[in-house]
C-alpha cells in the first residue's frame, strides 16, 4: 500500500527538523561540555566561561586570573553569571525539544508544538544574549581570529536555532483526522 504524497512531505520535513535539533544539541554539548566552555584556547591564551587565563611573560606560563582581579579589569562577576546562565540556559531549554516536538507530532497537539517553538525561541534568545554580553566583556583581549572551535560551534548553533525557529513556526504540523497513539511513533 502506497503512502499519499503529502503525508511522505510532512515526514520528511518533520525527520529533517529533527536532525537539526539533534544537531543544535550536538554543538551545544561539544562547545560547552566538550570544550569547557573555552572560546579562545590557545597556548598562550585561554579564554572562556569559567577560565581566563593570559600569558605572563615573568613567569613564562598561563596565569589564570579570578574574580578580585576580573573584576579590577573590567570583567564584572553578574555579567559573567549571566553570560554562563545565557548559554548554559540554551543548552538545558533545547534538550526539551526533541521529546516536546515528538509528542505534538503524534498527538497532533498544536499547543505541544507551540511549546516546542517557545522553547527554541527561548534557546535561540538565551544564546545570542549570553554569547553577546560574555564577548563585550572579554573582546579586548580576544579578536575574531582567537576565537576557537567552541565559539564556531556556538555561533553554528545559534544560527541553526534561528533556522529551526523559522522552520518549526512555518511548517506547523497539519491536524490528523486520525490521532495516531505514542505507541505507533
Amino acid at each position: 500500500m502506497a503512502i499519499p504524497r503529502p503525508l511522505r512531505g510532512d515526514h520528511l520535513l518533520f525527520v529533517g527538523i529533527m536532525i537539526l535539533v539533534a544537531v543544535v544539541i550536538s554543538l551545544l554539548f561539544y562547545a560547552l561540555l566538550w570544550k569547557a566552555g573555552n572560546l579562545a584556547d590557545l597556548p598562550n591564551l585561554r579564554i572562556g566561561f569559567y577560565n581566563f587565563c593570559l600569558w605572563n611573560e615573568d613567569t613564562g606560563s598561563l596565569q589564570c586570573l579570578h574574580f578580585p582581579e576580573l573584576e579590577a579589569w573590567g570583567v564584572s562577576q553578574v555579567g559573567l553569571a549571566l553570560a554562563r546562565l545565557g548559554v548554559y540556559g540554551a543548552l538545558v531549554l533545547t534538550l526539551f525539544v526533541p521529546l516536546t516536538l515528538l509528542l505534538a507530532w503524534c498527538n497532533g497537539d498544536e499547543g505541544e508544538w507551540q511549546l516546542a517553538v517557545s522553547f527554541l525561541a527561548a534557546s535561540s534568545v538565551l544564546l545570542a544574549g549570553g554569547l553577546g554580553l560574555f564577548l563585550s566583556y572579554v573582546w579586548r583581549w580576544v579578536s575574531l581570529s582567537l576565537l576557537g572551535p567552541g565559539f564556531l560551534a556556538l555561533g553554528l548553533a545559534q544560527t541553526l536555532l534561528v533556522l529551526l525557529l523559522m522552520a518549526t513556526v512555518v511548517f506547523p504540523p497539519r491536524a490528523k483526522k486520525d490521532k495516531c497513539q505514542l505507541e505507533s511513533c
